[in-house]
């Protein structure tokens, strides 16, 4: 009887999983087009005050290459490093997905301080001209990004101390963190393109 009742109640569970699937992932989809959108409206917003002037950068706000360079390195090599956490989650490995997330984390902290650096040895503040208030603003805002998905990450290690929250077959969280990573690390590709590289030519 007790186990008719356990198949019964496993059927159930199943059949309402399946009513009710995990939207998690589409929901941060989601929120990540909604983000691109914002991104968008300012890579736009630049690229027609750029156009507009003969001079870009205006003087006296030229941009220097090696720490944004250094700092583009740390970035895309994190999205490498992430990958690594979710292909040893797969594998039952939760040690070493925290291993993994763990040294995404420290990257991101690296290049937030470089660009932390940066913001100090520029030389130009926020409202020394329209070239300087986009910089601020679109580097600013995308390190918003960096720092809300280090607290993901962290978040992720956090959770991962309960026995079982996350193996094989249940992740979901480790995945969405490292597609969240992967939308930081694009972005800053498009920002790292437009801010630093366009404006040698």
């Amino acid at each position: 009887m007790q186990g008719t009742v356990d198949s019964q109640a496993t059927a159930i569970a199943v059949d309402h999983a399946h009513e009710h699937p995990d939207f998690r992932v589409l929901g941060l989809l989601v929120f990540l087009i909604s983000e691109s959108l914002m991104f968008g409206g300012l890579f736009a917003a630049y690229l027609l005050l750029r156009g507009m002037h003969e001079q870009w950068p205006p003087e006296g706000t030229e941009v220097e290459l090696l720490v944004p360079t250094i700092n583009t390195i740390i970035l895309i090599s994190s999205s490498f490093v992430i990958h690594y956490g979710d292909v040893a989650i797969k594998k039952d490995d939760v040690r070493g997905m925290r291993k993994w997330y763990w040294i995404t984390a420290a990257m991101g902290a690296v290049f937030l301080s470089g660009q932390v650096y940066e913001y100090l040895t520029l030389g130009y503040g926020l409202r020394t001209n329209v070239f300087a208030n986009c910089f601020y603003v679109m580097t600013g805002f995308h390190g918003l990004h960096v720092f809300v998905g280090i607290l993901l990450i962290l978040g992720v290690i956090w959770r991962s101390r309960r026995p079982g929250h996350y193996n094989a077959h249940k992740h979901t969280g480790v995945a969405m963190a490292e597609i969240y990573w992967h939308f930081v690390d694009v972005i800053w590709i498009i920002l790292f393109t437009l801010l630093y590289i366009l404006t040698r030519f």
